[in-house]
């Protein structure tokens, strides 16, 4: 009999919402309080930015790739065993992929059914991105995504236990409130909380949330799956990872931000919605991390290496409302053009790009 349950807390929300922040600093909390904690990223594909973050931080992490959580189960619950291989974790804080939702029924309910005697469930929350979220629920058109999209941004907080208000260092306060009355009158009913992944502000009411004991987990959506697959498949997906070489040392901060900036400039002449942006160079023990949220805010250093480089690793990940083939010809347009400035080469790249597949999962349930 194992000698405890683990507390599985998984945090939703769409591309760009702060999911990774939000989970790492959840695991700085809970570390702090002496407990042992896993983390499980989730991608559609290999070389994520995510991972790699959260590791770079020293973070115990395992990642799903080549499916979503909901279609690669199996994987999930493997890959949290091996998290527990050298010590049993009493917490498991598991991001989803930002295009998925219905993760209650094909997540949540089937570890309950299956797993009851080794996990408990916290509630499931979900951050409410301000950019993209504000423009969906209030039903503007030229948002940047199809309706079809914006039905999986709608569904993903439809199914929380919790509706997360993140960034709330970054936007006006009107705003903060303009999201808050939003999500209250789209999802009457389900609690709101307000906080910013990068300050901590909001975390100790979070943390408390998170600590109740109950029935989690239980809105199950109705949900057409048609809508569904389309709106996803009209992401362009793209990981791509590289090794840059270059004989005089070059900021690694202005390398990211340049790649991100010029990245969002010609996705916007492209009339290209990006969901999200995220690049990572790494070398030796250090890092730095630039992303884009949407094409109406500034690019973003939003960890900072302070280190001129000679050669580093370079991952892109990409999420963009456009053609991935389009998607991979910008980026590596992008690549080239600041690698050129730079007199750098590049070596022992691997990129993937790719529309997500109609989403199959692997188990659902409905509440017993």
């Amino acid at each position: 009999m194992n000698s405890h349950r683990i507390r599985f807390i998984m945090v939703g929300g769409f591309l760009g919402a702060g999911k990774t922040t939000t989970l790492g600093r959840l695991a700085s909390l809970y570390m702090e309080q002496g407990l042992s904690v896993g983390i499980v990223t989730n991608d559609q594909a290999e070389d994520l930015v995510d991972t790699n973050t959260l590791r770079s931080q020293g973070f115990d992490v395992g990642e799903v790739a080549g499916a979503c959580f909901c279609c690669n189960f199996n994987e999930l619950m493997g890959t949290i065993e091996e998290l527990g291989t050298g010590q049993r974790p009493d917490v498991i804080l598991a991001e989803p992929v930002g295009s998925c939702t219905d993760l209650v029924a094909t997540v949540i309910q089937p570890i309950k059914r299956l797993f009851d005697a080794e996990f408990e469930i916290a509630p499931y929350t979900v951050i409410l991105k301000p950019s993209h979220g504000k423009r969906i629920l209030r039903n503007e058109s030229g948002g940047g995504f199809s309706p079809k999209a914006a039905y999986i941004l709608k569904k993903q907080l439809e199914e929380a236990d919790a509706i997360l208000v993140n960034r709330i260092d970054e936007i006006d306060p009107a705003e903060v409130d303009e999201l808050t009355q939003l999500a209250q009158e789209n999802f009457p009913g389900t609690p709101t909380l307000r906080l910013s992944a990068k300050t901590g502000e909001g975390f100790e009411g979070l943390f408390e949330f998170l600590a109740q004991q109950g029935d989690f987990g239980k809105r199950v959506l109705d949900i057409d799956y048609d809508i569904y697959a389309e709106g996803e498949a009209e992401l362009g997906w793209l990981n791509s990872s590289l090794h840059i070489d270059a004989e005089v040392e070059f900021s690694l901060d202005e390398l990211l931000l340049e790649i991100v900036n010029e990245l969002r400039e010609a996705l916007i002449e492209q009339g290209a919605e990006p969901a999200h942006l995220k690049t990572i160079g790494l070398w030796e023990g250090f890092f730095g991390v630039a992303n884009l949220i949407c094409s109406d805010t500034p690019p973003e250093l939003s960890l900072a290496s302070g280190y001129d480089v000679k050669s580093i690793e370079l991952i892109v990940n990409a999420r963009v409302a456009c053609d991935p083939v389009i998607l991979e010809q910008t980026v590596s347009a992008v690549l080239e053009d600041a690698l050129k400035k730079r007199n750098a080469t590049k070596r022992d790249q691997q990129t993937r790009s790719f529309r997500p597949g109609r989403p199959v999962p692997t188990h659902r349930f409905g509440n017993e």
